[in-house]
């Protein structure tokens, strides 16, 4: 061993050092703590003066035990704190602070040294360094390796420690009480005993506390489980109904065609009713397929940086005969000036489909829909307002969910899949987008889309310019 305290000072290679040293053994933080307060719980019990020495990990959590042994004692014994140049966290009466030189050894080591005529007892716990496994990156580094312990109760193990630790402190230091160190060479067989309980009860109230946790965890577990399966069978319930209605007009339909009294516009009535939910229940279908392609390779997708005016004014143009037919004046303000978004590849222009859409289909003739943006904080806004029936307050939390038709007065069937503001609020969660409705009933609708803007890093330039 290296003989210069000062410079190399370890005190887990100094009691590994001594002969026939103890047996080293892989610990959890939670179980050295246990260890900690079960030697507190004997010194109080025992009314035991102690002197301790320490380095304990950061955190109040083992303050508080050296707290409890002073404030549950009439006399307490002093209190030496090791520390390597930090500031020292514990403050308390009979405390005396002990500077040691930094370095790697020690700086990963801490221990609990009590010292009196009664009872000796050291603790001295190493943390590991971080493990890899062989060619794997940093994701496959060990979190929290065990710490490696060594406890024992053999006082020239503990003297030898304790000579090495007042050999390597600094000069600048505060001046250590001098005494001699007064250890039984072995602990009475009762203390002994009663140290055992100590900890045995200790670390049953660990075991208590994991199982305890477990048992939450488990339990809440179960409970998204059972969520999950009813949000599926509420979800199967939809897709039945939704298929099921245009079948049972479609059924209908036919057995009217059937009459042998049928006059030709009842025919041509039916026929059409005939075409119309077939539509229906081809854009269920294709609604449904859309979102589970959505679903299983959402997280997958990769993010493109888009700008709005290279898409938004194209399919804006392509819906003006849409509302020309209808009567609608549909006009957009898209600045070219804007800042680049990001978004799900081809996100961008299912978004501005679908709330168009919508927009126009929800809004009489004669009505208005404005398309517009603006730049808001860290995100660019995507506006859509129109002048169309408005949703009810209590509807609008509703609207994002699979197959919720806004419900109205208008006799008139709306079609639709009823998963287009599903899909557009899927889109949106994937690129950190949101998406927030004003409405009022015979008012109109306003929708406002945040899209994450992308600042001019040389990343997003380079994006940009490929």
């Amino acid at each position: 061993m290296n003989d210069s305290p000062r410079q190399d000072l370890s005190v887990y290679r100094l009691a590994l050092g001594a002969l026939a040293p103890p047996q080293p053994l892989p610990l959890n933080p939670a179980t050295l703590l246990s260890l900690v307060r079960a030697q507190i719980d004997l010194l109080i019990e025992q009314q035991i003066t102690a002197t301790f020495w320490v380095k304990l990990p950061p955190g109040k959590i083992w303050d508080a035990e050296l707290l409890r042994y002073q404030s549950s004692m009439s006399d307490s014994g002093v209190i030496y704190t090791c520390q390597m140049g930090e500031n020292a966290n514990f403050t308390a009466s009979n405390h005396v602070c002990v500077q040691l030189p930094p370095n790697r050894l020690l700086r990963r080591e801490y221990f609990l040294m009590v010292l009196s005529p009664q009872f000796c007892n050291l603790m001295v716990a190493q943390r590991s360094l971080k493990n890899k496994t062989p060619g794997m990156g940093k994701a496959h580094t060990q979190k929290h390796p065990p710490l490696l312990a060594i406890t024992t109760v053999e006082g020239r193990v503990i003297q030898r420690v304790l000579d090495g630790i007042k050999q390597a402190r600094l000069p600048e230091s505060s001046a250590v009480v001098p005494a001699d160190l007064i250890c039984p060479s072995v602990s009475t067989s009762a203390i002994m005993s009663q140290l055992l309980t100590k900890q045995l009860q200790r670390q049953e109230e660990i075991n208590r506390y994991i199982s305890t946790r477990r048992l939450a965890k488990l339990r809440l577990q179960n409970q998204k489980l059972q969520h999950q399966e009813q949000l599926k069978d509420e979800y199967l319930s939809n897709v039945c109904q939704e298929l099921r209605t245009p079948l049972t007009h479609m059924k209908t339909a036919l057995s009217l065609l059937n009459s042998p009294n049928l006059k030709p516009p009842q025919r041509q009535r039916y026929l059409q009713m005939l075409n119309t939910q077939c539509d229906r229940q081809s854009t269920l279908i294709t609604g449904l397929l859309d979102l589970v392609a959505l679903e299983h390779n959402l997280e997958g997708t990769n993010l493109e940086l888009v700008n709005l005016a290279d898409i938004v004014p194209g399919i804006v143009s392509t819906y003006q005969p849409v509302a020309h037919e209808k009567g609608i004046m549909l006009a957009y303000t898209i600045p070219s000036e804007l800042p680049g978004v990001w978004c799900v590849m081809g996100g961008l222009r299912q978004i501005v489909i679908n709330l168009l859409h919508n927009s126009i289909k929800f809004t009489p003739n004669g009505g208005q829909v404005w398309v517009r943006t603006r730049v808001h904080n860290d995100y660019v806004q995507l506006e859509f307002r129109d002048t169309g029936m408005g949703i009810s307050e209590n509807e609008i939390p509703k609207i994002f969910d699979c197959f919720y038709r806004v419900r109205s007065g208008v006799t008139e069937d709306m079609g639709g899949a009823g998963l287009g503001l599903t899909i557009v609020k899927r889109l949106l969660w994937r690129c950190g987008g949101a998406i927030y409705v004003k409405s009022k009933l015979d008012e109109g609708s306003t929708f406002i889309v945040q899209l994450p803007r992308v600042r001019k890093t040389p990343r997003a330039i380079a994006l940009k310019n490929q």
